[in-house]
């Protein structure tokens, strides 16, 4: 989802709680790795891996200027012979330490070896934010979180959209935001419009 895409999405959902939640949630995130400094550790669960959300901020950290945001993707499977950004096993998390940051993307609630992996963490000093199941034993180890059941009107891959694009806003004075969130837009819509490179 772009920028032009995310900008229509926030209109449709003025007025709801969304827009606020995502937002608080986005700058707790960006406050914490940015504050911190430690880097930002990104983990779902077996079933569901957040490499889309990876991207997102990615793409976020380099826009913003802060690459703090940049996350080390965690996965369940990754393998040595993996490329050097989808090798990063769960052994990373046991690794965490204090100024880290761990967000966990779980839409059902993780399983118990993640669990015990992710409260390691915290008990090391490193922050944990959840993003996913409400009632789950995450939220409550969480120092923060974002609940999207299944009943929630959004559904976890739209909130995403919403978090990464929130935490690569600086928090600046609404005209200066304003004028920042132009030029973004101008910048993809020239790159949109640019003629394609020429071929080999």
């Amino acid at each position: 989802m772009d920028a032009v895409r995310v900008a229509l999405l926030r209109e449709v959902l003025a007025g709801t709680e969304w827009l606020g939640a995502t937002r608080r949630f986005a700058g707790v995130l960006r406050g914490s790795v940015v504050s911190h400094g430690g880097g930002l550790l990104l983990v779902g669960t077996r079933e569901y891996e957040p490499w889309h959300l990876a991207a997102h901020l990615v793409d976020e950290a380099a826009w913003s200027g802060t690459p703090e945001l940049a996350p080390t993707l965690v996965r369940h499977d990754a393998r040595p012979s993996d490329p050097a950004h989808l090798a990063v096993g769960l052994g990373r998390i046991e690794a965490a330490r204090r100024g880290e940051t761990l967000l966990v993307v779980s839409p059902e609630g993780p399983c118990d070896a993640l669990l015990e992996r992710v409260h390691d963490a915290r008990r090391a000093g490193a922050t944990v934010l959840a993003l996913g199941a409400a009632e789950s034993d995450l939220a409550a180890m969480a120092h923060d979180a974002l609940a999207v059941g299944a009943e929630s009107e959004l559904d976890l891959d739209t909130v995403q959209h919403l978090v990464s694009a929130a935490a690569g806003e600086n928090p600046l004075p609404a005209s200066r935001g304003r004028r920042r969130f132009r030029d973004r837009l101008s910048r993809l819509a020239d790159e949109l419009t640019a003629p394609p490179p020429p071929r080999w």
